[in-house]
C-alpha cells in the first residue's frame, strides 16, 4: 500500500478512490440497457459520493459516523475469476466486476482503520467499511438471485 505521511495524504487517497468508485458505477449505469439496472448502478455511484462526502467532512475536521451493524460477507466474490470493464459487458459480468470492487474497497478501509492513530479515524474508516461490505452483499445476493438460481 502507498505510503502515508499524513492523515490528509491518507484522506485524500481515501477520496480519490471514492471518486473513482462513483466513476466506475457510473459508467456500469451507462451499459445497462435494462432501466432498473441502469438506476441500480447509478444508486452506488450516489452511495460511492456520499462516502467522499464523509471523508471530505473528516479532513476539514467534522465527524458524522453512522451506527452500522456488521454486514455479514457471503463470499461469493472470493471464488469468481476476474472479469474486466468491457464494452459488451453482461449484467453477470457487472456484478462480478462490482463484487471485486466492493471486496477491494472493504479491505482499503479496514486496512486504513488498523493504520489510523485517531479514533474517530478508526471509527470512520471502519464505518465506510462496513457500508461497502453491505454494497457488495447487496451484489452477492443479485448474483445469487438473478445468476446463480437463473431468474
Amino acid at each position: 500500500m502507498k505510503g502515508f505521511e499524513t492523515i490528509d495524504d491518507v484522506l485524500d487517497f481515501a477520496i480519490g478512490n471514492e471518486q473513482d468508485a462513483y466513476n466506475f458505477y457510473m459508467e456500469l449505469a451507462g451499459k445497462m440497457e435494462a432501466p432498473a439496472m441502469k438506476a441500480v448502478f447509478e444508486g452506488f455511484a450516489n452511495e460511492e459520493l456520499g462516502h467522499r462526502k464523509k471523508l471530505e467532512m473528516a479532513k476539514e475536521g467534522q465527524f458524522q459516523l453512522g451506527d452500522e451493524k456488521k454486514v455479514i460477507d457471503l463470499k461469493i466474490a472470493d471464488y469468481i475469476v476476474d472479469v474486466g470493464p468491457k464494452g459488451d459487458m453482461s449484467y453477470q459480468d457487472a456484478l462480478v466486476l462490482s463484487m471485486k470492487k466492493e471486496k477491494a474497497a472493504f479491505k482499503l478501509y479496514m486496512d486504513l482503520s488498523c493504520m489510523a492513530k485517531d479514533p474517530q479515524m478508526v471509527e470512520l474508516f471502519v464505518n465506510i467499511a462496513q457500508e461497502e461490505a453491505k454494497h457488495k452483499l447487496r451484489f452477492e445476493i443479485e448474483y445469487d438471485d438473478y445468476v446463480l438460481e437463473g431468474n
